[in-house]
């Protein structure tokens, strides 16, 4: 059967599909990319803010719109809080997120799928659906027991719940033979790993043993709620295939607004925690999410978190505005904020947060690192490529028509800053360089 995956939303929900995309295919199925004909599409969604649930409703009424004859399957968050709104956009089944790691089985029970489809030689690599092994999104953990007062992800996913270690580790030894060179570990609230089972440091014995009993390149964590770790974690980054990057979400560097949040954190044991990281890791990239408009945000409290980030001087941000979410204790809040204000608090905190990846970037031109290039852009008489180093520094440059850089590792030297990354240069390798106007367009904030 010819199947077409796609997903909206965080990185979980793209290692949920990937996984998916390596199993279907496995089974003999032919995994397709968008504008190729399917007979089954399968689309995760999202809901954490109302802009995320209307992009999920329009991209399932357009799938709908563009393949009539084809059996459309939706799952992810807004499928479990909002199945009949989605029943009524025309899918052929909704799935919640109770039943998403064993939708095949699902889908077979009801004649929507054959488990292994022998008739079907698959086109693509069992591993992915685009041929492209890089950077794989692997989800250990799921759920999440923190009540943050705005998050509707706790209502969606449910508790916590962690991954059998084996079948983790089983997992990435099998991506290493993909040919993948990184691996992200992901999760709701991923630094909780473990902690269902009894495991008060679960996630650092987890990433002691992937280290130890699989051949991966690199791994890298996701986000990590900050109350989650204390000084002694950042003793397995002394490995340097656990990559030196830290996502940190802060959402407020006001503790008035963060204890409205019901965030386990101040932002003095926050920075405490940055001191302790840095001190630690050699060239650590810190990264948050700032949340903007949280109801009873008065200017104040946004001033106080704007010179808070300012002098926490993350790597980047992901700043968004607070959404309103029913069924969050968040949603019945007084004071709640006017649109026109928490937009003009993002303008401010986006400008701010590029400032700040450029001071971090600017550090490091120079120097010489090592770059994961993932994929390129043909410009003619040459390739435009992109990569990422360990401390999740962008990196672009330039070669030959017949220089093929796809997933390979290589010592590059960082030459110049543009806007949202850093031009870079191969020795031996790379063209004469890249202008620093040609990445006056590329503004990466997140991801």
């Amino acid at each position: 059967m010819r199947i077409r995956l796609d997903s909206i939303g965080c990185r979980l929900n793209i290692g949920e599909i990937e996984a998916m995309a390596r199993r279907l295919a496995a089974d003999g199925h032919r995994i397709v990319s968008q504008g190729e004909f399917a007979e089954l599409c399968i689309f995760n969604t999202c809901t954490v803010t109302a802009i995320a649930s209307r992009k999920s409703r329009q991209f399932i009424r357009q799938l709908r719109r563009n393949n009539p004859a084809t059996r459309v399957v939706v799952t992810g968050c807004l499928a479990e809080l909002e199945p009949e709104s989605l029943e009524a956009l025309g899918v052929d089944l909704v799935v919640g997120n109770d039943a998403k790691d064993t939708l095949p089985e699902v889908l077979a029970r009801k004649g929507l799928l054959r488990l292994h489809d022998p008739d079907d030689s698959p086109e693509a690599p069992a591993d992915d659906r685009t041929g492209r092994r890089t950077r794989s999104f692997l989800k250990i953990q799921d759920g999440c027991d923190n009540r943050c007062s705005f998050c509707v992800v706790t209502i969606a996913r449910g508790r916590g719940r962690s991954m059998d270690t084996g079948a983790i580790i089983s997992e990435v030894r099998n991506l290493v033979a993909l040919g993948y060179r990184e691996v992200v570990l992901s999760g709701v609230h991923l630094g909780s790993y473990g902690h269902d089972l009894g495991q008060s440091r679960g996630l650092e014995d987890l990433v002691q043993r992937i280290l130890a009993e699989t051949e991966i390149q690199r791994l890298r964590l996701s986000s990590l709620e900050p109350w989650d770790l204390d000084p002694r974690f950042f003793r397995i980054f002394r490995d340097r295939r656990l990559l030196p990057h830290l996502h940190l979400p802060i959402q407020s560097g006001c503790d008035a607004t963060l204890a409205r949040m019901a965030r386990k954190t101040t932002v003095r044991d926050y920075a405490d925690l940055l001191d302790a990281a840095r001190g630690a890791i050699s060239d650590v990239s810190i990264s948050t999410d700032i949340m903007v408009g949280f109801p009873g945000e008065t200017d104040e409290e946004f001033e106080e978190t704007a010179a808070a980030v300012e002098a926490l001087a993350f790597s980047r941000l992901h700043v968004f505005r607070y959404s309103r979410r029913d069924g969050t204790r968040a949603a019945t809040m007084p004071e709640q904020i006017p649109g026109p204000i928490a937009q003009e608090r993002s303008r401010r905190l986006h400008e701010l947060g590029q400032r700040l990846m450029s001071d971090f970037h600017a550090q490091f031109v120079g120097r010489r690192l090592q770059v994961l290039w993932e994929d390129a852009e043909n410009h003619g008489h040459s390739l435009r490529w992109s990569g990422l180093t360990d401390n999740y520094i962008r990196v672009l440059t330039e070669t030959d028509n017949e220089v093929d850089l796809t997933n390979r590792t290589a010592a590059t030297d960082l030459d110049a800053c543009v806007p949202g990354a850093v031009l870079g240069s191969i020795p031996g390798i790379s063209r004469s360089g890249i202008e620093a106007s040609s990445g006056r367009n590329l503004m990466i904030t997140s991801g």
